[in-house]
C-alpha cells in the first residue's frame, strides 16, 4: 500500500531589505509606514528612518517578497524607490528649489501690503488678484499636502501634511467666504496671503531639510565615490584589458598604476608602492606595500606600478562590508527614538483637539468666527512633529558619518548611544595595547639539545597555530641555517595552555609554565632563569618533552622567552582616556611579572593590571566589572576576546585584528591606533548630547508655540515660519558634529 509522506517543513533564512521611501515628512509618517511594513505576514522587524528617508525590513523570504513590501508602502499613501535611486552622487544644490522658488514669486506681492502698513502705505491688492496669486499656490503646489494628508486620513492617523492641509484650507476657504458676502465696493481683510505664505514657507523648509540631509549623507556617498569604474586586467598573454569592476572575479590579475584607486581586495604579486588608505582607516600617512602586501580597493596608489591578485569582490570586499556597515548604523534606530515614536503617534490628534478647541473658544468668547479660525490655523500650522521625528536620526546620521571618516565603524547604533556612560575600558594586552608580534628573546635548553635542534622541535609542533608567541618561534627558526626543518603529527592546542605534538616517537609539549604545574614537570632546574626572565617583563614558556609512554611524567628541556614592544602612542592614549575620568584595566594572560613590566612601559598602575588570565575567563572578568556597576567597555583584537568584547555593555575591535573579534564588536577601529577609542568615546557623547539637544528644542518648540497660538499671540505667517525653521535647525545642529575634531 503507498502512503503519502508528509510535506516536509523548510525553515526559510529571514531576509532583509532596504527600501527607499519617498513622502514622509514628520515622525507620524514614519510610525504609519512602520506598521504597514509590520501588518504584511512574515514580516519579523521593519525600522524606518526620516532622516535617511528609508526602511530595514527583516522577513521570512518564504512567506513574503520585495513586490510585496513595495506595495504596503504604496498602499499607506508613500512612495517606493529602489535604493540606487537615492542621493549617491553629489548633486546641485539648488536641486528641487523650482516649486519653492515659484511659491516665493506668487507670496511676495500678497506680502507686499503687509510690509506698506508698516510705512503707512496702503498697497492693498484687489480681491481678484489676491485670489489668483494664492489659488496655484494653495492647491498647485501644496497638493503634495493634500494628498499626503488624505492618505494619513484613511489610515485613521495624522501627520504634518494633514495639519498643513487643514490649516491653510481653513484660511484659503475663510478668505474665500469673507470675499464673496462682502457688500459691493467694500474693503474687507483677507488671509490668502497667510494661507500661501505657509504653504511657501513649508516648501521651503522642507527644501533646505533636504539640502541638509544631503550634507548628512556625504560619509556614504564619499564611500561609493571611492568605488573605480574599470580595472586594467592583465591576461594570460600578458596584455592588459580594462574590464568593468563589477566583472572581475578572484584570481584575476590586475595592473594598478601611479595615481589610480585600487580597484579590489588584493594581494600584491609584483612591484612597490605607497598606498593612500586614508577615506578608509582615517590614516592621513601613506602605507607602504610589497610583494605580498594586502591591498584594499578604493585605497589610493602612490608613485609605483603594482601587479595585484583580487582576493575579494563585490558585496565580499572591505570597501562593501564599510559600507554596509555606515548604512546599516544610519538605518538603525536607537533606544531613545523609540519613546519619541510613541510620543509622535499620538501628537497630531492631541494637536486637532487642541484646534478645534481654540475655535470654539475664540468663537464663543469673542464672537467672531474669522478670529476664531485664525487662531485654531495657526495652532495647526505650528504644530508640526517634523523637528521630533528628525531629532535623532538627524545625530546619528551625523556622528556615525563622521566616525566612519576618522576610521570607526559603527555597528550597533545602541552600543553609539550607551558609549558615552562608559565608565571602564577594559584592554586585551597582546596585538591591542602591544604590537603584537612577540620576538624570541631568549631559548635556553638543557638535557642535551642544542639551540638548533630545540628550535626545529618547537617550531615543527607550532607551525599551524596563529599564536603570536607561535608565529614568533616559527620565524626566529625560518632566520637560522641551522635549524633542520620537522614534520611534526597529532598537533593538539590545549586553550589557554599550550600546544603538543608528535615527533618520532616523542610528545613534545610547548606552553605555559601553569600548565608545566599541572602537569607534574619539575621546573626547579630553570626556576631562577625563569623567575629573572619574568621580572624583566618577558614572557616564559616552557619546553617539556615525554618519550613513548603517556602517562610518564614530562621533563623540562628548555624555556622560551619572548618579548613585545607598546604600541607607538599607547601610553598617551591611555593618558587620554583617564584623563576624561575612566578608570583603565588591561587584561593578560602573561605572568604577573610580565604584564606589569608592560604595564609600566605604558603607565598603568598594578591595581590597573589583570595578569594569567584564561581566554575563556576575559568575558567573567569583564562582567565582573559590570556586576560592580560600571558600564563597561572592552577593546581587543583576537579571536579569544570575541566572548569578552560580546560581555561587554560596548565591544570595540581592532579592525587590524580577526574578523571573529570584529563581529562580536559593536564598534570596529580601521586601524590599530588605541587613541580612537577616546576618539569613538567622545564621538558618542557629542552625539548623544546632540540628540538631547534637539529633542529638548522640539519639544520645547510644541510646548512654547501651540500655547501661544491658541491664545492668539502668534499668527499662521509666523506660525508657518517658525514650524518650518525647527526641522532646519534641527538638522543644522546635528551637522555641527561634522566638525568634529580629535581635542
Amino acid at each position: 500500500m503507498n502512503t503519502l509522506a508528509p510535506p516536509s517543513v523548510v525553515n526559510t533564512p529571514l531576509a532583509s531589505e532596504d527600501i527607499s521611501i519617498g513622502g514622509m515628512t514628520c515622525a507620524s509618517c514614519v510610525a504609519r509606514v512602520e506598521r504597514a511594513l509590520k501588518k504584511v505576514p512574515g514580516v519579523t522587524e521593519a525600522t524606518v528612518n526620516l532622516a535617511t528617508e528609508s526602511a530595514r525590513v527583516t522577513f521570512d523570504a518564504g512567506l513574503v517578497g520585495d513586490a510585496r513590501l513595495r506595495r504596503a508602502v504604496r498602499d499607506a499613501g508613500y512612495e517606493p524607490r529602489e535604493v540606487a535611486a537615492a542621493d549617491v552622487a553629489d548633486s546641485s544644490p539648488w536641486q528641487g528649489f523650482a516649486p519653492v522658488a515659484l511659491g516665493l514669486a506668487l507670496s511676495a506681492p500678497l506680502v507686499l501690503p503687509m510690509i506698506g502698513d508698516a510705512f503707512g502705505k496702503h498697497w492693498m491688492l484687489p480681491a481678484w488678484l489676491q485670489f489668483l496669486l494664492a489659488t496655484p499656490v494653495q492647491f498647485v503646489l501644496g497638493a503634495r499636502f493634500y494628498k499626503a494628508g488624505w492618505h494619513a486620513a484613511k489610515a485613521m492617523t495624522g501627520n504634518m501634511d494633514l495639519l498643513v492641509a487643514i490649516g491653510t484650507s481653513a484660511g484659503w476657504a475663510l478668505s474665500m467666504w469673507l470675499w464673496l458676502t462682502a457688500a459691493p465696493g467694500e474693503m474687507m481683510h483677507l488671509y490668502f496671503e497667510g494661507s500661501a505664505v505657509v504653504v511657501t514657507l513649508v516648501l521651503l523648509g522642507k527644501w533646505l531639510e533636504a539640502r541638509a540631509k544631503r550634507r548628512a549623507t556625504t560619509a556614504i556617498r564619499a564611500l561609493h565615490a571611492l568605488r573605480p569604474a574599470v580595472a586594467h586586467v592583465i591576461g594570460k598573454t600578458g596584455a592588459e584589458k580594462d574590464v568593468p569592476v563589477a566583472e572581475l572575479l578572484n584570481g584575476d590579475r590586475l595592473a594598478v598604476r601611479p595615481g589610480e584607486r585600487i580597484p579590489a581586495d588584493g594581494v600584491v604579486e609584483e612591484g612597490g608602492s605607497e598606498v593612500d588608505e586614508s577615506m578608509l582607516t582615517g590614516e592621513p600617512l601613506p602605507v607602504a606595500k610589497s610583494l605580498a602586501a594586502k591591498v584594499t580597493g578604493g585605497s589610493i596608489n602612490g608613485s609605483g606600478r603594482l601587479l595585484i591578485r583580487v582576493t575579494a569582490t563585490g558585496s565580499k570586499s572591505v570597501l562593501a562590508h564599510i559600507i554596509r556597515l555606515v548604512e546599516d548604523a544610519q538605518t538603525a534606530k536607537a533606544p531613545i527614538q523609540r519613546m519619541v515614536d510613541q510620543v509622535a503617534a499620538v501628537f497630531v490628534p492631541v494637536v486637532l483637539v487642541i484646534a478645534l478647541a481654540t475655535l470654539g473658544g475664540w468663537w464663543v468668547v469673542r464672537g467672531s468666527f474669522e478670529t476664531a479660525v485664525i487662531h485654531a490655523v495657526a495652532v495647526l500650522v505650528i504644530a508640526c512633529p517634523c523637528a521630533l521625528g528628525l531629532a535623532t536620526p538627524a545625530a546619528i546620521m551625523a556622528g556615525t558619518g563622521v566616525a566612519a571618516k576618522q576610521g570607526i565603524l559603527v555597528k550597533d547604533v545602541q552600543a553609539l548611544e550607551l558609549a558615552h556612560k562608559v565608565g571602564v575600558v577594559a584592554f586585551d594586552k597582546t596585538g591591542t595595547l602591544t604590537v603584537g608580534q612577540p620576538r624570541l628573546t631568549t631559548l635556553q635548553t638543557g638535557a642535551g639539545y642544542s639551540d638548533a635542534q630545540l628550535l626545529a622541535v618547537v617550531a615543527a609542533v607550532q607551525c599551524g597555530s596563529e599564536h603570536p608567541l607561535a608565529r614568533a618561534v616559527v620565524r626566529a627558526a625560518e632566520a637560522r641555517t641551522d635549524a633542520a626543518a620537522l614534520t611534526a603529527v597529532d598537533v593538539r592546542a590545549v586553550p589557554g595552555r599550550g600546544t603538543e605534538g608528535v615527533i618520532g616517537d616523542t610528545t613534545w609539549l610547548i606552553g605555559s609554565l601553569r600548565w608545566m604545574q599541572e602537569l607534574g614537570v619539575d621546573l626547579s632546574p630553570m626556576a631562577s632563569s625563569a623567575a629573572s626572565l619574568q621580572a624583566d617583563g618577558a614572557t616564559v614558556s616552557a619546553v617539556a618533552l615525554r618519550v613513548a609512554v603517556r602517562t610518564t611524567t614530562p621533563q623540562l628541556v628548555g624555556l622560551l622567552a619572548f618579548g613585545d614592544e607598546p604600541k607607538p602612542g599607547a601610553a598617551a592614549a591611555l593618558a587620554r582616556l583617564r584623563q576624561t575620568g575612566l578608570l583603565l584595566q588591561m587584561i593578560s594572560g602573561d605572568n604577573r611579572g610580565a604584564a606589569l613590566a608592560m604595564a609600566a612601559q605604558l603607565g598603568l598602575a598594578p591595581d590597573e593590571v589583570m595578569a594569567e588570565v584564561l581566554p575563556g575567563d576575559k568575558a567573567a572578568r569583564v562582567a565582573a566589572l559590570r556586576e560592580g556597576g560600571h558600564v563597561v567597555a572592552m577593546v581587543g583584537d583576537g579571536v579569544n576576546d570575541a566572548p569578552a568584547l560580546a560581555a561587554a555593555d560596548v565591544g570595540i575591535a581592532m579592525g587590524t585584528g580577526t574578523d571573529v573579534a570584529m563581529h562580536a564588536a559593536a564598534i570596529t577601529l580601521m586601524r590599530g591606533d588605541v587613541a580612537l577609542v577616546a576618539d569613538a568615546l567622545d564621538i558618542s557623547r557629542r552625539t548623544v548630547a546632540k540628540i538631547r539637544q534637539n529633542l529638548f528644542w522640539a519639544f520645547a518648540y510644541n510646548v512654547a508655540g501651540i500655547p501661544l497660538a491658541a491664545f492668539g499671540y502668534l499668527n499662521p505667517v509666523v506660525a508657518g515660519a517658525a514650524m518650518a525653521m525647527s526641522s532646519v535647525s534641527v538638522m543644522t545642529n546635528a551637522l555641527l558634529l561634522s566638525r568634529w575634531r580629535r581635542p
